[in-house]
């Protein structure tokens, strides 16, 4: 990820450079030395006028232009080549991140259907203890009694061994 961020500094400043470059270019050649010969006008119903523009001039003005709108061009491609490979970045993150939560989500929703069966599996199986637990209350009653004749027992016993 930095080499990329590096690349599109490194063309960034190129594409300034390179601009600085064309304007100085077509600075120079606005104000540099002008060589000033006269320029007859091709209309046939004006008279004859002189320029004070040379047609070396123009020809390095033109040029100029050229080079601006080659270098605007360039930078424009360098631009958009820049931003389609920060879009691509950027939408390959976008299906990663989507991917991930799908991931997680897909874990969750297993989890969750697992937590599930086996709380409904514990539930199930309090409901049959409670069931069979019911009879209970019956065989507690009939301890108890066989407790107590035991208990009497065990005294009519200790009562009689003890006599003599």
């Amino acid at each position: 990820m930095e080499s990329k961020e590096a690349t599109s500094s490194e063309t960034l400043d190129h594409n300034h450079q390179i601009a600085q470059e064309h304007h100085e270019d077509r600075h120079d050649a606005l104000t540099g030395n002008s060589d000033t010969c006269i320029i007859e006008t091709e209309d046939s119903s004006l008279p004859s006028t002189s320029s004070p523009i040379s047609q070396k001039e123009i020809l390095r003005a033109v040029e100029v232009v050229e080079r601006d709108s080659l270098a605007i061009a360039d930078s424009f491609s360098s631009l958009f080549a820049s931003l389609r490979i920060a879009l691509s970045e950027v939408s390959s993150r976008s299906v990663d991140h989507v991917q991930c939560f799908n991931d997680a989500a897909g874990r969750l929703q297993e989890s969750a259907l697992d937590t599930a069966t086996k709380g409904n599996l514990y539930i199930n199986s309090c409901l049959r203890l409670n069931e069979e637990m019911r009879g209970i209350d019956t065989l507690a009653v009939q301890l108890k009694l066989l407790r107590r004749n035991v208990d009497a027992l065990d005294t009519a016993v200790t009562t009689l061994v003890r006599l003599p």
